[in-house]
């Protein structure tokens, strides 16, 4: 017996524009990631409070998480990026410059100014390429 992957995407759509009902499937069933379907949920107005029920029952059963999405959630097309992590630069010249933690380099970064953050920068400056 062949093992295969369903991608994210076929839940998505079958729980957001009504493609097919994947419960039929008990490998499908089975691999249901229900916490990054809730994450996906979550991006959304209109699906937020159907997530934060499901993770409010995160004990039930993958099938019946999948089958309260796709009867309870309208017909929609809903797309939204990842969320990422926004890199500050300034952030990692404060926690290098103190050896500071990133809970304490985010209140000095209240405290300084610009000035003192290019006076920073000057004295990290190493040279060479970036």
């Amino acid at each position: 017996m062949a093992q295969y992957e369903i991608p994210l995407k076929d839940y998505l759509n079958s729980i957001n524009l009504k493609q097919g009902d994947l419960s039929e499937d008990p490998i499908a069933m089975k691999k249901y990631p229900a916490y990054v379907i809730n994450k996906c949920m979550m991006h959304h107005i209109d699906t937020l409070m159907h997530a934060n029920e499901m993770n409010a029952c995160q004990n039930l059963d993958s099938d019946l998480q999948y089958q309260y999405f796709l009867y309870s959630v309208r017909k929609s097309k809903r797309f939204s990026p990842w969320d990422k992590k926004i890199k500050d630069g300034d952030l990692d010249l404060v926690k290098q410059y103190y050896g500071y933690n990133t809970e304490k380099a985010q209140a000095a970064l209240k405290i300084l100014t610009q000035d003192q953050i290019k006076i920073i920068e000057s004295k990290l400056n190493t040279g060479g390429k970036k």
